[in-house]
């Protein structure tokens, strides 16, 4: 029989703190505790608590270990965090065979959920924006597209994304380059796309130094003047255009969070989160904050008593307000169903900042 006298709920926080990565971990964490600032640290009655565990290596072993340390010695309600696929993945057996709730706060490979009925996404798929961001080029005029990817699983699901949306509308890929994930030397692939006559680039490497290094090529190579649109789905948080400069003006971006979404509930987020992080939410981060949400939620409809069957049948169906707007929880697949938000970068006084120019309303993955 499950024990319900426990007073504290546990929620473990698998992610990279500290790393390549670190400012994944950093924003999950930072965003939870944002949600705590602004909903209070108990719910149904019992105290919430967060147990870190820095996944520093960013390896899915390291993942797994400390997943597996969590539920043993810990006795988590919860896990949480998984910044990457890969990651995520790898506790997938695990939270099943321990019966775990695991709240996925980015790892965006598809299908992901199918691989454990005891895994919940909260952020999104690879499959929602590129595909909205397939159909948002074909219904703006765009027809011949080069994609340009990072060779690894998410890259790889964001290519044949794209392709399988745009190519069903009528659009042609008239060319695709995937680059290696640990190098970011971009010129002669970026000499490629120049040669290659396409409308526009659909683009997808991860967030940071991937990015910066292939705006500065991009430009270099005289792009933008040749009126090559730049299409990517990526996290467009301040600490990640700014290094840009000038070159982030020419980003057409989707995504499912932007700081500058106007709503009641993203200026309470931001305002929590600015206090504890010195600095604006993005795209990433949110997953914390959507996380607790749900953790909160699906406790306060058990009335604290958090037994594993229980948490997962509520899951289902569940809506949260979000600062990205309405948040579901698919009854069928356990991923999250929001709106997906396409952005252009525009300069507001000193600062480059996202500005939503169109919206794809509850948005599923596959959809």
């Amino acid at each position: 029989m499950p024990v319900f006298a426990q007073e504290t709920i546990k929620i473990g926080l698998v992610a990279p703190m500290s790393g390549a990565f670190a400012l994944y971990g950093q924003g999950f964490h930072q965003s939870m505790q944002a949600y705590m600032a602004n909903y209070g640290d108990t719910v149904a009655g019992k105290k919430v608590e967060i147990i870190v565990r820095d996944n520093t290596t960013n390896t899915p072993e390291t993942a797994r270990r400390l997943a597996q340390e969590l539920i043993t010695r810990e006795r988590v309600d919860f896990l949480a965090g998984f910044a990457l696929s890969p990651d995520a993945l790898s506790v997938a057996n695990l939270s099943a065979q321990a019966k775990k709730p695991t709240i996925v706060m980015l790892a965006a490979a598809s299908g992901l959920t199918a691989k454990s009925p005891y895994l919940v996404r909260v952020s999104y798929s690879n499959i929602q924006t590129s595909a909205s961001m397939a159909k948002w080029a074909y219904k703006n005029g765009v027809r011949k597209v080069y994609t340009m990817v990072s060779d690894y699983a998410p890259g790889i699901d964001c290519e044949v994304a794209f392709q399988e949306a745009f190519e069903s509308l009528g659009g042609k890929i008239i060319g695709n380059s995937r680059m290696p994930l640990a190098s970011l030397e971009y010129a002669p692939y970026v000499q490629r796309l120049k040669e290659s006559g396409a409308d526009a680039v659909y683009l997808f490497v991860p967030s940071g130094d991937p990015m910066v290094s292939f705006m500065k090529n991009y430009v270099e190579r005289g792009l933008p003047q040749a009126g090559m649109k730049l299409l990517t789905t990526t996290d467009l948080a301040e600490e990640y255009i700014k290094p840009m400069g000038d070159a982030a003006a020419y980003i057409t971006n989707t995504i499912q969070y932007y700081d500058t979404l106007n709503n009641e509930e993203n200026a309470k987020f931001k305002t929590a989160y600015l206090k504890i992080a010195g600095k604006n939410p993005g795209a990433i981060a949110l997953g914390g904050y959507d996380g607790m949400a749900v953790i909160y939620e699906v406790s306060r409809k058990l009335n604290g008593k958090l037994d594993p069957e229980k948490i997962m049948a509520a899951m289902k169906g569940l809506k949260i307000k979000s600062p990205r707007g309405n948040l579901m929880i698919d009854p069928d697949t356990r991923d999250a169903v929001a709106n997906m938000y396409v952005a252009k970068i525009e300069k507001k006084g000193s600062q480059y900042v996202p500005v939503v120019i169109d919206t794809f309303v509850d948005v599923k993955e596959g959809k």
